[in-house]
């Protein structure tokens, strides 16, 4: 008999329906949508003010227009690559990102990057893009700052209480809104006169931590990726699904953030004691228009923790958390919900300091986690993972190449306020390289500890093809 878990339950397209079940396979008569959905699903959580700050950092960092430019198209470029390829893992298996993880890393190996992506999408992700909406909120209401952010939390969390076909329609009808105001925006921004320094080239070391910054905000949704595709049919195209998700967070991202670029440029200031950016950039733009743009900021806030919330939830399931409850999902968003909320309360206090750390962070994690993903890839070129899912195996190889590789990475290379590695502090022209280097060496380990568990995963297949 097959091990595979299959979701019980009737969901199909219903919108308001609470979507049943955790982290088990979508039965195909659930299957339903269309690959081109993906561009907008990707596309409008990252319509915020969160992708124009994070464009904002190269100019903050000391780089000139042309280098701040460059890294955000590489540094998203890279992001968006890991989502093509993961992406396509959703049609093909029909469950999370995290549970298709268990092939490199095993059911209990797997635990570590579940433990990791769950605290940070649902809880530090949720917190980054809750601060921006709300500080939007603050500045187009006047209401109190904690106010603000106990209305747009309790919006993210409905809506990702309910579940995946109702953050579908969410990204997908507010998308033409958050596109036309943030496009005229746009627009008036790059008209304004340049307050910046003339153009000057620097030593790579702020361009290389700039580019780790970038990564890190297009690399966070990573390990999303098949968690919003996997309810397409087993039939639609993977590599059509891969692409329109990629294009979401190529397009969409690397405009806004040269966008937030052009705003330092005209003058707008990083988050301080006595500077709020939103107003800045808001003041750039018409009246009229600057309280559009501060809606579609809370707007954008809301698109993006909706994935946050929904996935962060997804990431605890997949650690082995097992409740009485048809609705377990449902009920562990509320959880990611409250914690968001008050590390989002406390991150208020220093945005700016936080969240450029808190990106370089989770670069860390992330890079290591995709070197190992993609290690197992290339080594099973395109065979089917679908009986190592739920099965009770481990893969020794992939914790060992992802502990090593965050641990080697982070300790020599990171360059950060919070911790300078070793090598960092000698080197600090090199700036942040610890993303490159745990994506590098995680997967040269991982590739060259997977044969020794060859021959342990010829039987556990074999086995499980005997049983069915």
């Amino acid at each position: 008999m097959s091990n595979v878990e299959i979701r019980e339950g009737a969901y199909g397209e219903k919108v308001l329906a609470v979507e049943p079940g955790g982290i088990e396979v979508i039965p195909e008569s659930d299957r339903h949508g269309k690959a081109r959905d993906l561009f907008a699903l990707w596309s409008s959580p990252n319509l915020e003010f969160a992708t124009i700050y994070v464009g904002a950092l190269g100019m903050f960092f000391g780089l000139s227009f042309t280098q701040a430019v460059l890294g955000a198209i590489l540094g998203n470029a890279l992001g968006a690559l890991g989502s093509y390829f993961l992406t396509q893992d959703g049609p093909k298996y029909g469950v999370p990102q995290m549970v298709v993880g268990r092939s490199a890393f095993g059911k209990v190996g797997n635990i570590l990057p579940s433990f990791a992506n769950a605290g940070a999408s649902g809880i530090g992700w949720f917190a980054v893009n809750s601060v921006s909406g709300a500080f939007a909120l603050v500045t187009l209401t006047h209401w109190s700052t904690l106010l603000s952010l106990l209305l747009v939390v309790l919006v993210q969390v409905s809506i990702a209480f309910i579940g995946h076909n109702l953050v579908q329609q969410v990204e997908k009808y507010l998308m033409p809104y958050l596109v036309v105001v943030f496009g005229v925006a746009a627009i008036i921004v790059f008209t304004k006169p340049s307050v910046a320094s003339p153009e000057a080239w620097h030593l790579p070391g702020a361009f290389f931590l700039y580019v780790g910054a970038v990564y890190g905000y297009s690399a966070g949704w990573n390990p999303f990726s098949s968690d919003y595709s996997r309810y397409l049919p087993s039939s639609t195209d993977p590599k059509s699904a891969g692409r329109f998700a990629a294009l979401g967070l190529l397009v969409v991202p690397t405009i806004l953030e040269v966008v937030g670029i052009a705003a330092v440029s005209a003058g707008m200031h990083s988050y301080g004691a006595n500077s709020n950016p939103v107003g800045d950039f808001t003041n750039f733009l018409p009246g009229w228009l600057g309280k559009l743009v501060l809606l579609g900021i809370v707007l954008g806030s809301i698109c993006a923790n909706a994935l946050n919330i929904y996935s962060g939830s997804m990431s605890f399931l997949t650690m082995g958390i097992k409740l009485k409850t048809s609705h377990l999902r449902a009920f562990t968003s509320v959880l990611f919900g409250v914690g968001g909320f008050f590390l989002a309360h406390w991150a208020m206090g220093n945005p700016a300091n936080n969240l450029e750390n808190f990106l370089l962070v989770m670069s860390y994690w992330i890079g290591p986690w995709l070197g190992v993903i993609a290690a197992d890839k290339l080594i099973r070129r395109g065979r089917s993972v679908r009986h190592l899912l739920f099965a009770n195996r481990e893969n020794f190889a992939g914790p060992i190449a992802f502990v090593t590789s965050v641990t080697v990475a982070m300790y020599y290379f990171s360059n950060q306020t919070w911790y300078h590695g070793a090598y960092a502090k000698t080197h600090p022209h090199l700036g942040d390289i610890a993303f490159a280097v745990g994506f590098v060496l995680a997967f040269v380990i991982y590739y060259l500890l997977f044969p020794l568990g060859e021959k342990h995963e010829a039987i556990s297949q074999a086995a499980v093809e005997a049983g069915q």
